[in-house]
């Protein structure tokens, strides 16, 4: 009997989806429906400070780094340096030079702590970085990162980053508008964060400097300059990073995507701990 409700249910449910109109259906980044409409749908009508949808990473590869756009790290700091060579990267996508079994690596990524940022923009499509979507507000910007649906909130309302504050994974960032460009710096960064699958170091101490543009209906443009004495020695200055707006803008949702700690470590027992040995 519970099978057979179970069923007319599924029916119920299954039909009353199909007999929704088309704007009133949802979409998920990346699946044939998603695809199909996406190619039907017209752009938005454009405003360069309008930075509201989901945005999805162009270029690079699981073979290239995305962090700040791929240029390469200035030199590290003797403290910087010690950390990352005691850090063990066991992602797919590190390199090959560093990378361990997952059963011996440290990613914090392994036990679901936050990714942080701008890990979050560095990593890879299915690591958990390369798609988010903005949320606009007259006082501020919230981002929504596709991994583990964290958010960072940029406040646009003319505060000032406290003096005081404490360290936080997505860090504490204000911006302003000069022109089209948004201009956002942030600091107070958990340093327990690593700022890609690399293990790619930064201090509590560390500040980021970002300018994003939104040149035309379906871009968007970030660059960023990270400034950390504690971890390198010259500042980086990274390349341009470049996402496109996921159509269609309003019925396109993130997927629901969370680190379990349950999950991981079931995965733990199952498949890490064995391919190490263990």
């Amino acid at each position: 009997m519970r099978n057979r409700i179970s069923s007319l249910l599924i029916f119920l449910v299954g039909g009353s989806l199909f007999s929704l109109p088309a704007a009133a259906q949802i979409y998920i980044p990346g699946t044939p429906a998603q695809k199909e409409a996406a190619e039907k749908a017209k752009p938005p009508k454009y405003d360069p400070r309008d930075f509201s949808g989901i945005w999805r990473g162009v270029g690079g590869g699981l073979d290239k780094s995305w962090l700040l756009g791929g240029a390469p790290a200035p030199p590290m700091t003797k403290w910087a340096q010690e950390l990352f060579n005691a850090r063990k990267p066991s992602m797919p996508y590190a390199d090959p030079s560093r990378k361990t079994i997952p059963a011996l690596g440290n990613d914090p990524l392994a036990d679901c702590d936050p990714l942080g940022y701008p890990r979050n923009l560095g990593d890879p499509p299915g690591a958990g970085g390369q798609t988010f979507q903005f949320v606009q507000s007259p006082t501020e910007l919230v981002q929504i990162f596709d991994g583990g649906h964290r958010i960072r909130e940029i406040w646009t309302d003319g505060r000032k980053i406290p003096d005081d504050v404490d360290p936080r994974w997505y860090g504490y960032a204000t911006a302003h508008w000069e022109g089209d460009s948004l201009i956002v710096d942030s600091t107070g960064y958990d340093e327990r964060a690593w700022l890609d699958g690399n293990g790619m170091p930064h201090s509590e101490e560390m500040k980021l400097h970002e300018v994003f543009r939104h040149p035309d209906a379906m871009t968007l443009e970030v660059t960023m300059t990270i400034d950390d004495p504690k971890a390198y020695t010259k500042t980086w200055v990274g390349n341009k990073q470049t996402y496109r707006l996921t159509l269609p803008k309003e019925s396109t949702v993130l997927y629901e995507y969370y680190c379990v700690p349950s999950e991981e470590e079931k995965f733990n027992q199952g498949v890490r701990n064995p391919a190490g040995g263990r």
